[in-house]
């Protein structure tokens, strides 16, 4: 469907999905995608895209999410700097892209739709996207509100969905790759794998600090606001907690957890510098190999799974 050799998405992630891992990405073989919303503007998303295909003849994607924020975005323009740029994959997330599927299908653009429900993914069929993105608990990010796991999450998807499913959430290398087909996923999508990769545009200090990690390095915030995101457990997201717990509103939360000094942690090497995602996966990762190594191993060890373990316990 989307023209790449490997059943890998590189998830769009704030800050780092950027032209040089989405090129690395692409260049190995899986689906990268680009983070429109990580460009200031419009403009300079188009000039991303430019930019990514100086790097890579390869497909690629650009993720393109709709959540509340304390600032109007312009998501209109933003969605005609992607079409009008002549991009043909759009990963959708957050809130329902029923309003954006018209221009999308007019351009022959294929949508993957992220969510993190079996009845979210439904509705997303039926306003015609091509393939979901169903995110189980264990991600970074927003894993929504119903706390279900990929485990049971991705073989209820693909009970109820006729379109392709791609398994997120918790994946980080070929035991993933290999449980996700066998879910009844047609690939999986990777974001916090792929931060701690030589191209990834993350400080050396923080792709340490992922390494070094444990399952157990994440946190829930903005449950009390119904807007749960995961991000790594750090002394910003903590205090971010603990306001939830005192009450306090987003006016007086959104400055301590803004994404620009979520950004800093990433460009400085500040893991205090500000909030920043981590999936649970965090504890699969042990080195920051590059992307075609990272893609070419996690291939290989699926392969293995499936040729010899599981006909093993098949014969």
């Amino acid at each position: 469907m989307f023209g790449v050799e490997h059943p890998i998405i590189q998830g769009g992630m704030q800050w780092v999905g950027r032209a040089e891992l989405v090129s690395a990405v692409a260049n190995a073989g899986a689906l990268g995608c680009l983070t429109a919303l990580t460009q200031p503007t419009p403009e300079d998303l188009a000039k991303e895209i430019d930019r990514t295909r100086e790097m890579t003849d390869k497909p690629f994607a650009v993720n393109f999410t709709i959540l509340p924020t304390l600032k109007p975005v312009p998501y209109a323009e933003y969605m005609d700097a992607i079409i009008e740029s002549g991009v043909k994959i759009v990963e959708t997330a957050g809130n329902n892209p029923k309003e954006h599927m018209p221009k999308l299908k007019a351009a022959g653009v294929k949508v993957i739709h992220k969510c993190t429900s079996v009845r979210h993914a439904i509705s997303a069929q039926k306003n015609g996207v091509d393939c979901v993105s169903i995110d189980g608990f264990e991600c970074a990010g927003h894993p929504g509100e119903d706390d279900t796991p990929g485990l049971i999450l991705i073989p209820r998807a693909a009970d109820q969905l006729d379109i392709p499913i791609v398994a997120s959430g918790g994946f980080a290398d070929g035991r993933g790759l290999a449980a996700a087909l066998a879910l009844g996923a047609e690939g999986i999508n990777m974001g916090t794998r792929f931060m701690a990769t030589k191209e990834a545009p993350v400080h050396d200090k923080i792709k340490q600090r992922i390494v070094e990690a444990s399952e157990l390095d994440t946190t829930l915030i903005f449950r009390t606001l119904r807007n749960t995101s995961r991000m790594f457990n750090n002394a910003v997201s903590r205090k971010v907690v603990e306001m939830e717990a005192e009450g306090k509103s987003i006016q007086e939360i959104g400055p301590i957890a803004s994404g620009q000094k979520g950004r800093l942690v990433y460009e400085q090497g500040d893991e205090d510098a500000g909030v920043w995602s981590a999936g649970m996966c965090i504890g699969l990762i042990h080195d920051v190999p590059t992307v075609a190594e990272l893609v070419s191993r996690i291939v290989a060890e699926a392969d293995g799974i499936i040729e010899e373990r599981l006909k093993r316990f098949a014969s």
